[in-house]
């Protein structure tokens, strides 16, 4: 939010100019700081909480994280996000990392890095990624751990996924935490359902003549989302900041994370928009993954489905139906007065919600 300065008394010029020569200083304080803003943001880690890595399939690796001491539950969490953005938004700073809640909580943290694709992925299908590469993710990570279940925690594109993956792998799945996920595309409230409505959108020329759809192209369409806030009030706020040391450290954070977009193999896009935004497959037990339908009802394990009031980009009316449309007898659904990204990072919810989450996890593990 951007500060509004507190005019001196017009009627008073020494007030003026002292008001002029406070806020000279103080512009030249932000200049002076900008330079070393360039070392900084370079020195941005992505990711804080140690961790190794486990196994690699080609551009795909999972981590494991390592705790202070062994963990107390046997059952292990995988962490999926989407493929979008970097996953490192899931452990972004000390005190801001929802991966740090689980392993300091005792439970045994996973979590899958996608990779970037090149040209040669471009026909890569949404098959390929849930009955393929996540598939495969959990049957190491059960097997590694000595284990028939693990638990998933799938954040927005990666929450649909792991819906999917669910619905058809229930057996190897203990419980399913979804964040800000997309399930119930039938509601107009989010922007990117107008943008690939089908009378203005025509995804296959889209995606036969572009191929994977660019990181920029992605980019620019999260920004327009809400345009004013993003070009024109984060930049001013930021000026208004930039010598809050605790203030451009966040910032950096999280700009680094925002423009460190990837391409999304246009295959899985093609799929997304027609099946999903343009069709709604998925909650008519229609959505089409190779030889399989998946169908929500197979779901049958607890199922916690975490909500941001304030998300532009998943409204909290593309998630809720999900409840509903499961078999499960454990459902519960949290909405949390939080942004897309600030349902992770949020430092509300850092405090309130992701110590429940944990908890709520914990209890359903073995």
């Amino acid at each position: 939010m951007i500060m509004e300065p507190k005019l001196p008394n017009t009627g008073n010029i020494i007030e003026w100019q002292k008001y002029m020569v406070e806020e000279s200083m103080a512009n030249f304080r932000r200049v002076a700081a900008l330079p070393g803003l360039y070392g900084k943001a370079k020195e941005v880690p992505k990711g804080v909480t140690p961790r190794e890595v486990v196994y690699e399939e080609d551009k795909l690796k999972v981590y494991h994280y390592i705790g202070d001491s062994p963990p107390k539950y046997k059952t292990p969490l995988i962490v999926v996000f989407a493929l979008v953005n970097r996953p490192y938004i899931v452990d972004l700073k000390k005190g801001r990392s929802v991966i740090a809640n689980f392993v300091d909580k005792g439970i045994d943290t996973y979590l899958i890095d996608w990779g970037s694709p090149t040209q040669a992925d471009r026909f890569l299908t949404t098959d390929d990624y849930v009955n393929g590469y996540l598939q495969n993710c959990v049957d190491y990570v059960n097997e590694r751990c000595g284990t028939k279940q693990s638990s998933i925690l799938g954040y927005c594109m990666g929450g649909t996924l792991s819906t999917m993956f669910t619905a058809l792998h229930q057996d190897v799945v203990k419980n399913l935490i979804l964040l800000a996920t997309g399930i119930d595309f039938s509601t107009r409230e989010g922007l990117i359902n107008l943008w690939t409505d089908p009378e203005y959108f025509d995804v296959d020329k889209f995606v036969d003549n572009i191929g994977n759809v660019p990181a920029e192209f992605l980019q620019a369409a999260f920004l327009m989302l809400k345009p004013v806030q993003n070009l024109v009030e984060k930049p001013l706020n930021f000026w208004e900041n930039v010598d809050n040391e605790r203030f451009v450290d966040d910032f950096l954070h999280m700009e680094t994370w925002l423009n460190d977009n990837i391409a999304v193999p246009g295959e899985v896009y093609r799929e997304f928009a027609k099946y999903l935004f343009q069709q709604n497959r998925l909650v008519k037990n229609k959505m089409p993954i190779g030889k399989h339908t998946v169908d929500l009802r197979k779901i049958t394990c607890p199922l916690l489905n975490l909500m941001a009031t304030k998300d532009d980009l998943v409204p909290p009316a593309q998630s809720e139906p999900l409840n509903d449309l499961t078999s499960s007898t454990d459902a519960k659904t949290i909405k949390f007065p939080a942004g897309h990204i600030g349902l992770a990072v949020g430092g509300k919810a850092q405090k309130v919600l992701w110590p429940e989450v944990s908890q709520w996890l914990a209890d359903r593990s073995d």
